[in-house]
């Protein structure tokens, strides 16, 4: 199913300010996340590496990584996914993910929007301090890389033709999308759904038609 066909885009917001606000692009999420990237990386090696050691930064940076697949999966299933009788929690809901559902090829609403990036990266980086110290400056960009490439993936998955090499991936978000909405909470790897128990059936993730189901 070619990514032109059937596209379609609603709004989240009345107002025109927060519904341009809500909208990206790949160039505005590199633009966004790319600077805090280099800037704690810098901070590590500039003030922290002599100290706690580069090799020890390189290993902590690319668990970082790692540990983003698994902080991907737990919001993803638990937090995007959490809906209950409240007019709030489900307005809440439609916002971070429920529109997604609806209008899952609105390319501009596949990216979160820097600004409210940022404010997780705050939250992220006040947390982490207090346990991980010096150390944060290689784990915290480890987190933010691996958040590029779940949502490059994630674009990818929605607007093109599967490359062969990842016809997996596409696959398994597809079935969540179309199928599945309980399970293949993974996007970029389904590493997590296997611990926990959330692949889609075996037969369903055979290569077929990604977009068709």
């Amino acid at each position: 199913m070619s990514h032109k066909k059937g596209v379609q885009k609603g709004r989240i917001f009345k107002n025109p300010i927060l519904e341009a606000l809500s909208r990206t692009s790949p160039a505005l999420t590199l633009g966004g996340y790319l600077p805090p990237v280099f800037f704690l990386i810098y901070v590590y090696f500039a003030y922290h590496s002599e100290r706690l050691g580069i090799a020890n930064g390189i290993m902590v940076f690319f668990g970082g990584v790692i540990f983003w697949t698994f902080f991907e999966y737990m919001m993803h299933r638990y937090v995007f996914h959490w809906i209950n009788e409240s007019a709030f929690v489900k307005r809440m809901h439609y916002i971070m993910h429920g529109y997604h559902h609806d209008h899952p090829r609105d390319e501009e609403r596949l990216f979160m929007p820097p600004w409210a990036g940022w404010l997780i990266i705050g939250v992220l980086y006040l947390s982490q301090i207090f346990i991980l110290k010096g150390y944060t400056y290689a784990f915290l960009p480890g987190m933010l890389i691996g958040y590029l490439c779940y949502v490059f993936v994630h674009y990818s998955t929605h607007k093109y033709k599967a490359p062969r090499p990842l016809k997996y991936l596409w696959k398994h978000h597809s079935l969540h999308h179309y199928k599945y909405p309980d399970k293949a909470f993974g996007v970029s790897s389904p590493l997590w759904d296997i611990v926990f128990g959330t692949m889609p059936p075996r037969q369903d993730r055979k290569e077929g038609d990604m977009r068709g189901l």
